[in-house]
């Protein structure tokens, strides 16, 4: 029998065995990397160097940048390495380790799409509380409490599975170290369901968050539509719609990897459903949530002017956080105070509601959801 301090090493899959489609994956994750890097890089240059981004939205963009960033540079570069080199093997510590931060940056990222779900169901649906629901204490604990929950899952589910001893061998089918695979070398009844059990609680608490979610954009559908701006609802529609696609297969092709049973399993299938959750969603939350956000794109705009110009001042106007010619709010503190000292109530108030948060999420001015 083999445990866990006699194996040295564990064999990855092999994704194809021609040499050269070994080197074209080997490019092909190289420019997933660059491109998650470059993305997410950008985004957290200009929430760091742009005090007009020191906003709710702004925090929590530079904290899934953060996660985002994990998860693809906890499994990619191995995956990266074992194409180059022609190999498969990865160490038994090598593999508790991709296994811990895998689950430590994938499950406070959950957190964190939902936190940002909350933002933005608070922007819009409880304007004149937003201040006080999501201050900066607020927003430090929040941030918090989702990197605490993913250290404390990745804990437990770590020591939970290198604890179990291992004896079908040392063969893993999957391109990096993901739990199912590795409980199926375990020869520990005991233990095995014990990890199971952590799954299923970790699965059901996923499943909250993720009808939270469902039920705060049903929410900023149902006030949206109250607002008699189509433009106003089309820019709505068109920026919230993305977020929920993303947040939806993240979510479910997760579920069916940990939970789908044995019987349909297939290493092509398990193989295409990894790499959608482990590498296909951080790297398309960046587009999705950061690069599609104007004012995020002005202040890139403003950085890069400033490095290839240094010591000149680039007059920089902030057509999306200032109420002139559009007629748009600061923030969503700054217009339901506005709001609320006028006695805004009913659908102007949602109006303005809707403009002044989704100002700061889409691409293109909310020039027809003005203020009142």
């Amino acid at each position: 029998m083999c445990n866990s301090s006699s194996m040295p090493q564990f064999l990855l899959l092999a994704l194809v065995d021609r040499r050269e489609l070994q080197l074209l994956h080997f490019w092909l994750f190289l420019a997933i990397s660059l491109a998650a890097l470059l993305a997410n890089g950008l985004i957290l240059s200009a929430v760091a160097c742009d005090r007009h981004l020191h906003t709710p939205m702004g925090f929590f963009l530079l904290n899934l940048s953060l996660t985002d960033l994990g998860c693809i540079c906890t499994t990619v570069p191995k995956a990266m390495h074992n194409s180059l080199h022609n190999t498969t093997t990865i160490s038994y510590t090598g593999c508790a380790a991709q296994l811990f931060f895998f689950f430590f940056f994938i499950s406070a990222e959950l957190c964190l799409l939902t936190i940002m779900c909350y933002d933005r169901y608070v922007a819009i649906c409880k304007p004149l509380h937003y201040g006080t629901l999501l201050g900066s204490r607020a927003c430090a604990h929040m941030a918090a409490a989702a990197w605490a929950t993913g250290f404390l899952t990745a804990l437990l589910h770590t020591t939970s599975t290198f604890s179990l001893p291992l004896c079908q061998g040392n063969a893993l089918g999957q391109f990096f170290c993901e739990l199912p695979h590795i409980l199926k070398l375990s020869c520990s009844h005991s233990g095995y369901f014990r990890e199971i059990g952590l799954i299923g609680v970790s699965a059901c608490l996923a499943l909250v968050f993720f009808i939270f979610i469902v039920f705060s954009y049903v929410q900023i559908f149902r006030a949206v539509l109250r607002i008699p701006s189509e433009q106003g609802q089309h820019k709505t529609f068109s920026t919230c719609l993305p977020h929920l696609v993303v947040v939806s297969l993240f979510i479910s092709t997760s579920f069916f990897a940990y939970l789908k049973p044995p019987s349909i399993s297939s290493p092509s299938l398990d193989l295409i459903v990894s790499v959608l959750y482990s590498v296909v969603s951080p790297t398309l939350n960046p587009l999705i949530y950061g690069l599609r956000n104007q004012e995020l794109k002005d202040a890139l705009r403003k950085l890069i002017w400033n490095i290839r110009n240094p010591g000149t001042l680039w007059n920089f106007m902030e057509t999306r956080s200032s109420c002139n010619t559009t007629g748009l709010y600061s923030s969503p503190r700054a217009g339901g105070a506005a709001l609320q000292s006028r006695g805004a109530v009913g659908p102007g108030a949602m109006e303005d509601s809707v403009g002044l948060c989704f100002s700061s999420w889409e691409a293109e001015p909310a020039d027809g959801v003005p203020c009142h």
